[in-house]
């Protein structure tokens, strides 16, 4: 670590994590702040961002916030914009940090080094954490860091972000600066930094100057990196490869999470049996064995598979794999009049949609920003991936095809990649509306190939987890209680013949909905189950498991072996193609309402997916028919 003086603001409480994309910022972020993390957004937008908490070593605490990666200062996306708003202290709800910590790539300095010198001109205190440093040291790249100190008149510590104990030196820094309360302000250290770098060169010829003073102004290829490309971004084998690792995920989906989804599925059912054993017979039972017990049991038995699908999307994130991805689809997603660069909003849009719909703000252009917006609905989020299971648990069998592949695990992969495919068909029919074309060049960076960090795919995975269980013990809990409701209430009048559910509210607006679902297949219990599932895609199964646990079909509860009973397979086919377009939760249609400043796209949104939906499931379940299913 250098020897330079720490510059901070009397009153330091918040420090902002700053740098290029794929530095190793977040990596940094999170060895900071550990588990003393939340996601959120920023006020008046809708940018995601993360914020945490570090406890020097006086005890004291420090706001981290890492804001997106940006190349410079003159933003040419929202997300960037944001970036540089908070730094001026022109973001709402944030003031302007007292710290900023400049994150660079010890292996391209050139790139994050022209970003330092702006952020210095902002008057900013400034810290150069060169990270990835043991990837320059296996490269023969030596950074001299007290040259670098001296060169840029800031400290400069060297952090390696994908070890437990590799932000040590900047962990040090951060201790002290509660320690330093007799610095100069913020408007002092402003000064001293312009002097330091007033030159008449330019941002550039400076940065040539500070590499050739270190001897690294000759750049280093990563030469495994290269090797690796040659392969995986290949034309053909490139993209063979790609396709092959997505059919590979969607397999693991269903052969990996099978075990633990019965055992999960044994342990409701156990405490449902016990539960109603020791309750007296009475609405109180209902409410907590048909309703709590069976309701979030039928969806909490999916988490096994959202686990297995975000480790392996985790683990091509953190390999360096997934901008090669975006690479690769440049060509395909430009014939439908989109970049590459849709393509990781598009993939978040997997976990769900409204992060996928944030990260479009990355998109510079803005007709691609709002095309991805209206089609990243269309991706198939982890919501439907309980009632994608349900009904291919259900009604699929667990038999072997071509290869030893899963029957069941290549239908869940048909049923993305239909979602994959409706996307790309409508994108191309708004290339075809939209008046004015242009070329769209891709142009981002590709990071260094390198292993998994285990400590980073255990957060992102306990971040999943976690968001699940929120959303199970709080809009799909609140939900549960409510379709519970509506299906115990009212009672059956005296001398009724038909099953007393049938007078409920549920079945009573259930009828009504048939009306409009009839055509396509559903019954009664399917069309009252879509209402709550506006909220929340997944409770669709909650919804199903209580309506038939209030009206006691079934031994043991479990849905799966009584919609296989009740249902026909045209139904349950008719179902499936719904959900691939299935209008989206009310979320959702908030989030595009935020993005794009009025009702108008999300009301249009709503409107062409509930029309697919509806000519998909008519057409699927007139077909099954034909055939006799």
């Amino acid at each position: 670590m250098s020897e330079s003086i720490i510059q901070l603001h009397p009153s330091g409480q918040l420090v902002a994590l700053v740098g290029n994309p794929n530095c190793g910022k977040t990596a940094l972020f999170n060895l900071l702040t550990g588990s003393r993390q939340k996601v959120a957004n920023y006020a008046g937008v809708t940018v995601e961002r993360k914020e945490g908490s570090y406890l020097t070593a006086q005890g004291k605490k420090l706001r981290i916030l890492d804001l997106p990666g940006t190349y410079s200062l003159y933003p040419r996306s929202p997300d960037e914009k944001v970036t540089c708003d908070v730094l001026a202290g022109k973001a709402k709800g944030e003031k302007r940090p007292d710290q900023v910590i400049c994150v660079v790539n010890a292996t391209n300095l050139r790139r994050g080094l022209r970003l330092v010198l702006a952020v210095q001109r902002t008057g900013l205190p400034v810290v150069v954490a060169v990270n990835m440093m043991d990837v320059a040291q296996r490269r023969g790249i030596a950074v001299d860091l007290d040259t670098l100190s001296r060169e840029l008149g800031v400290p400069v510590v060297s952090t390696v972000g994908v070890k437990s104990d590799g932000a040590h030196a900047l962990q040090s820094i951060l201790d002290l600066l509660h320690e330093q309360r007799g610095a100069q302000s913020i408007a002092e250290v402003g000064h001293l930094q312009a002097d330091a770098g007033e030159h008449s060169q330019s941002d550039q010829a400076r940065v040539r100057a500070i590499l050739h003073s270190m001897n690294l102004h000759e750049a280093t290829p990563p030469v495994n990196t290269d090797r690796l490309d040659k392969v995986f971004l290949h034309p053909f084998l490139g993209s063979a490869i790609l396709a092959v690792v997505l059919f590979l995920v969607f397999q693991a989906v269903f052969s990996l999470a099978e075990a633990p989804m019965e055992w999960i599925q044994i342990a409701a059912s156990f405490v449902g049996e016990q539960v109603g054993a020791v309750l007296p017979e009475g609405i109180f039972k209902s409410f907590i064995v048909d309703g709590l017990i069976a309701g979030l049991g039928g969806v909490i038995v999916f988490l096994p598979q959202i686990i297995i699908l975000f480790f392996f999307i985790l683990l091509l994130e953190e390999s360096g794999y997934l901008p090669r991805a975006a690479l690769l689809l440049d060509r395909l997603m430009g014939s439908v009049g989109l970049s590459g660069r849709s393509f990781i909003p598009l993939l978040s849009s997997f976990a769900c949609a409204i992060p996928g719909i944030m990260a479009a703000r990355t998109i510079p252009n803005p007709r691609d920003r709002l095309v991805t917006i209206l089609i990243a609905p269309l991706m198939t989020c982890s919501a439907r991936l309980p009632v994608y299971a349900l009904l291919i648990s259900a009604f699929i069998p667990a038999t072997t095809v071509f290869a030893g592949f899963n029957l069941q695990g290549l239908v869940l992969f048909i049923l993305y990649f239909a979602g994959i495919l409706s996307a790309f068909i409508v994108a191309l029919a708004l290339k075809l509306y939209g008046r004015h074309q242009h070329m769209r060049n891709l142009m981002m960076e590709l990071p260094d190939y390198h292993w998994p960090n285990i400590r980073n795919l255990a957060l992102g995975l306990w971040q999943r987890v976690e968001i699940f269980i929120k959303r199970v013990g709080g809009n799909i809990l609140i939900l549960t209680i409510l379709m519970w409701f509506l299906a115990s209430f009212p009672s059956a009048p005296v001398g009724a013949t038909g099953a007393a559910i049938e007078y409920s509210f549920a079945g009573i607006l259930g009828n009504w909905l048939n009306v409009i679902f009839a055509p396509i297949g559903f019954n009664w219990q399917i069309s009252i189950a879509l209402v709550p599932g506006m909220a929340a895609r997944e409770v669709l199964v909650s919804s199903l498991a209580t309506v038939y646990a209030v009206a006691g079909n079934g031994d043991d509860g479990a849905l799966i072996p009584i919609i296989a009973s009740q249902w026909q397979m045209a139904t349950a086919l008719s179902v499936l193609a719904w959900f691939v377009f299935a209008p989206q939760c009310l979320s959702t249609l908030a989030a595009i309402k935020r993005e794009t400043g009025g009702w108008k796209m999300p009301l249009i949104t709503a409107g062409y997916l509930f029309a697919l939906a509806y000519l998909a499931s008519f057409i699927t379940y007139r077909v099954a028919l034909s055939f006799g299913l």
